[in-house]
């Protein structure tokens, strides 16, 4: 059974909240409803506000959970509410992934991509190939800062089709690429009597698992589209787009009106996504606005982007810059290859980060990918049993959590909250327990949680990891709520952070105003704040 699936006019809208919980309202500051007459009630001992908002008429056929413990796997329980039950878990899915793949591979494993000469020099020319071994780096150095740690935006790029907003971090994304390019023009080639190859032979890429991870992404396998308002109305608007490699080509009828009219743009792609265009109106003093669009075929896009690179640096190919990606001509293996090149990442802890406070599928799905290829595996679906073993020593009953990919968007994807508690409280018996904490969104600071309660109390005091899934409810012209969850840790004070987490599953929202769901979503943090205010 897949999920409810909304009319048209308002499916985009749906099928982006289930993939993020943006909270754009400020604590304290959703609608309130009169108490209904008919929702089950709460359990005693909860802040008075939390049975408040449990109350409200959105969620009278409603199901909550809640749990709160003290810090460790031993941990008291504090408050709890159907900790055992089924919930779908959003986004919050995503710690279980990560937290296997950090274990697993080290918060300091650094992705080391070489690239190989596969042929003979004659003087300064390579007769032959270079292959460019692909290892699963998730940003391939186009996040990156002088500083080594990974850039990101609270509102992530990955997200630009689905809500207003979202924004470009500076860094250059064919950074990675161009410094493979420098190091081969430094081991004194400066020509190749031969082709560029992709060897992306490290997992095949499984559908099941969507977005699907490659292993070799570059721009999170996008292409950035940003549209600026011209000087007037009337006036076309003005476009940058991001990364520019051939055969790529962005064209745009996008015109100015006057300000305050509609801001209406839309992306269509061609000849294999490689021919866009931008069409329709965005207003005049406008902040710019985002769009992406899809790179379909990765290993071809990043043997073009390699072959521009080179060409920068002084090194020149015979083969056409683009083109199919010849894997045919790859060797067997690389023993006894010169290593010419090799970008190493930042520490996977960095990559952690970004999944967590932007909530970054691809990334989320890429781990399921690599935790199978730990096994030598080439299937990412070798990744669940790994996971598996991971749960099972770090206590978390795994029949208790029920994962068809590693981001939280499948709709078998089932959680209960305690399976969530307890991979949180194993966390902190970890000599990486501050730097993980700190990995998730922060109330009215930053990631996904940045705009929620900003002048509350509890603002920086809570650390946590939203989710949601939510449809169309065609019969009732509403939106149907799979579920909204938060789950964290709350500074409690004295060095104690108490594992939690809040959601409920059967919401409904009273029209197709997504206002509604941003209100659901706002009174989980709200419920977050409030745990965090409550005296032990």
């Amino acid at each position: 059974m897949g999920r409810t699936k909304p009319p048209p006019r308002r499916r985009a809208a749906a099928g982006a909240f289930a993939a993020l919980l943006l909270v754009a309202l400020v604590c304290g500051t959703g609608a309130r409803a009169a108490p209904s007459p008919s929702p089950p009630p709460p359990p005693s001992g909860l802040d008075p506000r939390i049975t408040e908002i449990m109350r409200k008429p959105e969620y009278r056929h409603a199901q909550w959970g809640l749990l709160q413990t003290e810090p460790g796997a031993d941990g008291r329980v504090l408050r709890s509410l159907f900790p055992g039950q089924f919930f779908i878990p959003g986004s919050t899915a995503k710690l279980f992934p990560v937290s296997g793949t950090w274990q697993t591979l080290g918060a300091g494993h650094r992705f080391v991509t070489p690239l190989y000469e596969v042929g003979k020099r004659s003087g300064e020319t390579l007769i032959g190939d270079l292959d460019l071994v692909a290892q699963g780096d998730l940003t391939m150095g186009g996040r990156t800062r002088p500083d080594g740690t990974v850039a990101y935006t609270d509102l992530d790029h990955t997200y630009a089709n689905d809500f207003p907003g979202a924004t470009l971090t500076p860094e250059n994304p064919l950074a990675g690429i161009d410094q493979l390019a420098r190091q081969v023009r430094d081991s004194g080639i400066t020509g190749v009597d031969g082709d560029v190859i992709v060897d992306s032979r490290l997992f095949a890429p499984d559908p099941v698992l969507d977005p699907t991870p490659t292993p070799l992404i570059i721009n999170d396998n996008l292409i950035d589209l940003l549209t600026t308002p011209g000087d007037r109305a009337g006036a076309a608007a003005r476009l940058d787009w991001r990364p520019k490699v051939a055969p790529y080509e962005v064209t745009s009828t996008v015109k100015t009106v006057a300000a305050g009219g509609p801001t209406d743009v839309t992306v269509t792609a061609t000849d294999g996504g490689t021919r866009i265009r931008l069409s329709g109106t965005i207003a005049a003093g406008a902040a710019p606005l985002l769009r992406t669009s899809p790179v379909t075929d990765p290993a071809a896009f990043g043997r073009t982007a390699l072959i521009e690179a080179l060409a920068r640096a002084g090194v020149e190919v015979t083969s056409p810059a683009t083109g199919p990606n010849p894997a045919a001509r790859l060797p067997r293996d690389y023993d006894g290859r010169p290593r010419v090149a090799a970008y190493t990442s930042p520490p996977y802890e960095q990559y952690a980060k970004l999944i967590l406070k932007v909530s970054h599928n691809l990334g989320a799905n890429l781990d399921i990918c690599l935790l199978a290829v730990t096994t030598g595996s080439h299937q990412c679906a070798d990744g669940f049993p790994v996971l598996a073993g991971f749960l099972d020593r770090a206590g978390v009953d795994r029949r208790q959590v029920e994962l068809m990919d590693g981001r939280g968007g499948n709709p078998a994807d089932r959680a209960t909250p305690r399976a969530v508690v307890r991979m949180l409280a194993y966390w902190q018996g970890t000599p990486d327990a501050r730097r993980f904490r700190e990995a998730l969104p922060i109330l009215g600071v930053d990631g996904l949680l940045a705009e929620n309660c900003r002048d509350c109390p509890a603002r920086g005091k809570v650390f946590a990891k939203t989710g949601a899934a939510v449809g169309g409810d065609a019969l009732n012209d509403r939106f149907s709520v799979g579920a909204i969850t938060i789950a964290g840790y709350l500074d409690k004070g004295g060095g104690r952070f108490d594992p939690f987490y809040a959601g409920v599953t059967g919401a409904s929202t009273a029209n197709t105003d997504p206002a509604g769901i941003l209100a659901i979503a706002n009174d989980l943090a709200l419920i977050a704040a409030h745990l965090q205010e409550s005296p032990p």
